[in-house]
C-alpha cells in the first residue's frame, strides 16, 4: 500500500517544480471560477442554511399548534355531541 507521507511527499515535489507563472494562472483561474460560480448561483432562487433552518423550526411550532387545534376542535365537537 502507498505511504500517504510518500505521496504528499512527491506532490509538494511536483508543486514546486511548477512555474510561479503557471501557479499565478491557476490560482487567477480558480479565483476568477469561483467569482463566477458565485455569481451564477446568486441569480438562482436559493435560501441559505440559516434561512432553511429558520423556516424548518416554523414549520415545526406551526405543526405543533396545528394539532394541538385538531385536538381541541375534536374535544369541543365530542362536547357538542353529548349536550
Amino acid at each position: 500500500m502507498l505511504n500517504p507521507k510518500k505521496l504528499e511527499e512527491i506532490a509538494k515535489q511536483i508543486s514546486d517544480s511548477v512555474p510561479q507563472g503557471v501557479k499565478e494562472m491557476a490560482e487567477g483561474a480558480e479565483s476568477r471560477v469561483k467569482q463566477i460560480l458565485q455569481n451564477q448561483i446568486s441569480r438562482l432562487d436559493f435560501v441559505s442554511r440559516e434561512e432553511f433552518d429558520v423556516q424548518t423550526q416554523v414549520l415545526i411550532r406551526t405543526r405543533e399548534k396545528l394539532a394541538a387545534l385538531e385536538a381541541r376542535i375534536a374535544a369541543l365537537e365530542a362536547s357538542a355531541k353529548e349536550d
